[in-house]
């Protein structure tokens, strides 16, 4: 780089001439205090430029500014350790300055390890960090998770958003994941997001892992219907396995955050950009899973692995499905293949899903008759016009403040 002279360098080489011509004028006498008061500058800034002057023979190009930069620096991060740092992130893109030390540690167990601030650093010093937008923090809703303190108290299950396959066919992912453990239990491609499918996915969860004691859902197809209860053949399945159907708002995808974020995570690095095809993409989906099972730290767990926290349900799979008992001097009646049941000489629908089970009946007051399914209740209807079948009760927002 040629040799370029500033603005600040022009103002020291006038100082170091003005200084030499009244040197030679007096016969080496100068009041170097008054000169420095000419220039603005203090006495030892004076000298010091005039020593560097000295030092090179005359040489102006001592008079630039020097870097700051110290000379040595003892604790300055070692350059294997930075390779390590930099091959690591460009292997794993998204893990961050704490997942990145952890591994550090556990790779290199004879060396002090680097701070997450050093790390941050030299990951942006490398260019391989991405500015982040700033968003508004809302409070988390922590509510539906409540009874959640132990593996398999709680699974949560959902499809991640449906994407285009490089052979034209479309991805409907399939997760379920423990709540508790953030353990992935399966991560499946489907090509329909139809109840068979999701059965076959969750019939080998079950005999792998056990029953979970509730299943969170959002509010969409095949979870939940539009019919009586919300009935679908996967949540009546459930019900008679034991387990409770939790459902979120209408509305508040917050509600199951844990499964969302992780959705997140599962499209940067498994479908960005898609595979050719379903059985590609299913491969990169096992990768992932044991990746995230059994190599990636989580920070809600303490950093530690999923696999580590996560245990076996007790209750096992399959098991015998129950239906609901009632007493001999309730009302009860069985729907038919039309989803209906007789009462009064009238056909009364109440959904085809329960085609063969057994419901309650119990009146309300003298004109609203209430069904029921085991503890669930399916609707009421009206004694007066039978049939015009169930009205059926509403999912409850949360209040608005």
């Amino acid at each position: 780089m040629p040799w370029k002279e500033t603005d600040a360098l022009k103002e020291r080489t006038r100082f170091v001439l003005d200084y030499e011509r009244e040197a030679n004028r007096n016969e080496g006498v100068v009041n170097v205090a008054a000169l420095c008061r000419a220039y603005g500058i203090s006495r030892p800034t004076g000298y010091r430029w005039l020593g560097r002057y000295a030092a090179a023979n005359g040489d102006l190009r001592a008079l630039e500014e020097r870097s700051r930069r110290p000379r040595h620096s003892p604790n300055m991060l070692p350059a294997a350790d930075v390779d390590w740092i930099v091959a690591f992130r460009k292997n794993r893109p998204w893990w961050g300055a704490r997942k990145i030390r952890l591994l550090f540690v556990e790779s290199n167990p004879r060396r002090p390890p680097p701070s997450e601030s050093t790390i941050n650093a030299v990951l942006r010093a490398h260019g391989l960090c991405r500015p982040r937008k700033r968003r508004r923090h809302v409070p988390p809703a922590t509510q539906p998770f409540a009874g959640c303190e132990a593996p398999n108290d709680v699974w949560c299950i959902d499809f991640k958003g449906h994407f285009r396959l490089g052979n034209g066919r479309w991805c409907y992912p399939l997760t379920v994941i423990d709540a508790y453990s953030r353990f992935l239990i399966r991560c499946e491609g489907l090509l329909h997001p139809r109840y068979a499918e999701v059965w076959r996915v969750l019939d080998r969860a079950f005999s792998e892992f056990g029953l979970p004691t509730a299943i969170r859902t959002d509010n969409g197809e095949p979870w939940v219907s539009t019919g009586a209860g919300g009935l679908t053949k996967l949540s009546l399945w459930w019900l008679k396995l034991g387990i409770r159907h939790d459902r979120i708002d209408p509305g508040k995808p917050q509600q199951n955050g844990r499964q969302e974020r992780f959705h997140r995570t599962l499209k940067q690095e498994t479908a960005t950009p898609p595979r050719a095809s379903l059985p590609a993409q299913q491969r990169a989906f096992d990768r992932f899973r044991k990746e995230y099972n059994q190599d990636r730290p989580h920070e809600a767990l303490g950093q530690k692995r999923p696999e580590a926290v996560y245990s076996r349900s007790r209750t096992a799979y399959p098991r015998p499905l129950r239906k609901p008992t009632y007493d001999r001097y309730l009302d009860v009646h069985v729907v038919d293949e039309q989803g209906c049941i007789r009462w009064r000489r009238h056909s009364v629908f109440i959904t085809a899903v329960l085609y063969g089970e057994e419901v309650e009946l119990s009146p309300i007051d003298r004109n609203m008759i209430q069904v029921r399914y085991g503890e669930l209740v399916l609707g009421k209807f009206s004694a007066q016009y039978p049939s015009r079948g169930l009205i059926r009760p509403r999912h409850r927002r949360a209040a608005k403040t």
